[in-house]
């Protein structure tokens, strides 16, 4: 597509398919799909979990023409490709974005300044970048460092979804359905760009919300990076112990349920650890404060205030698990 101006004023006949390029490709596979597609070319950076799930969703609702690969690993995308996630494999960031309309960026947030830096010189003035990490801030700096001459298509987001399989095999075209994404704009975006992240989001069957980059992180820190921080030491600890064996022998639901993300992708979450590490160290210090009123509690002998403790634990979960369920019935 040549501008934003197309994404409102969709082509209603083959001579205007034509005109656009890569939609003529979708045409002779699927007229039906081209003409209600919100995207002509995707291409998608990392074809996992996430960046499978998303061109996958798109797929099932018709909203997507082609979907082009890119990444480190070429098994991973051979892979995703047998398993129809993609259409093909770009061998390069120059094939991969000629004609793009939409770049999703889905690999570990490590790697964003070295991807960012490696694609600007084939960005196109129309194409629509955003990405699926879980840090803002860090992904923020590399735009503004890498990406500054394309600030107005450049809209940062974070679904929040996922799973402790990874891999383009673990995709599913339901991932998204119900849970929230998080777009984080920048001032610079055009809001034409970041109504369309939302449109596509939202196509994939999620609801979207809006937030600053650094209360995404200090919010994210509490909620999804200390909890999968204290999952891998848990398990960490209790593996290097003389009696882990007898210790997982006698595991069952409880630690399995708490220690389910610890089964995540390790490079991911270091990734995410080190990028927004300020803010989960803060995190660390609040709940390290906790565990040692837990600890004079038990010292003490105050079952009193340690039952009341588990009482309110217990509440606050159990509103939050209702107000979950009643997200996903919406």
């Amino acid at each position: 597509m040549k501008n934003l101006a197309s994404w409102k004023n969709k082509p209603k006949n083959e001579t205007e398919i034509a005109a656009l390029g890569d939609f003529a490709q979708c045409l002779n596979r699927n007229k039906e799909t081209c003409l209600m597609a919100l995207i002509g070319k995707l291409v998608v950076c990392g074809v996992g979990l996430i960046g499978g799930s998303f061109a996958l969703a798109l797929r099932g609702k018709k909203k997507v023409g082609r979907v082009v690969g890119i990444g480190r690993s070429k098994e991973s995308l051979e892979r995703a490709m047998s398993l129809g996630v993609i259409d093909e494999i770009a061998d390069g960031w120059a094939s991969a974005l000629d004609g793009a309309d939409f770049v999703l960026l889905a690999m570990p947030v490590g790697q964003t300044d070295e991807v960012m830096e490696a694609m600007t010189p084939h960005l196109q003035a129309q194409t629509i970048v955003t990405d699926a990490g879980s840090t803002k801030r860090d992904v923020m700096l590399s735009v503004y460092q890498r990406l500054a001459a394309h600030l107005p298509h450049v809209v940062p987001a974070h679904p929040i979804a996922g799973a402790e399989k990874s891999g383009a095999q673990a995709a599913s075209a339901t991932l998204f359905k119900g849970r929230r994404v998080v777009v984080t704009p920048l001032s610079e975006n055009d809001p034409a760009a970041v109504e369309l992240v939302k449109k596509v989001w939202r196509a994939c069957g999620a609801s979207v919300d809006e937030m600053s980059p650094l209360d995404h992180d200090r919010v994210f820190a509490a909620v999804s990076h200390l909890p999968h921080l204290l999952a891998f030491g848990l398990v960490h600890d209790l593996a290097g112990r003389a009696n882990a064996e007898l210790l997982f022998s006698h595991a069952a639901s409880g630690f399995r349920d708490f220690t389910r993300i610890a089964a995540s992708h390790p490079e991911m979450w270091r990734d995410i650890c080190l990028a927004n590490r300020q803010a989960l160290l803060g995190e660390l210090d609040q709940y390290l404060g906790e565990l040692a009123l837990i600890r004079s509690l038990l010292l003490s002998g105050n079952g009193a205030r340690l039952e009341q403790l588990f009482e309110e634990a217990r509440q606050a979960r159990t509103k939050w698990a209702e107000d979950q369920a009643a997200t996903l019935c919406r």
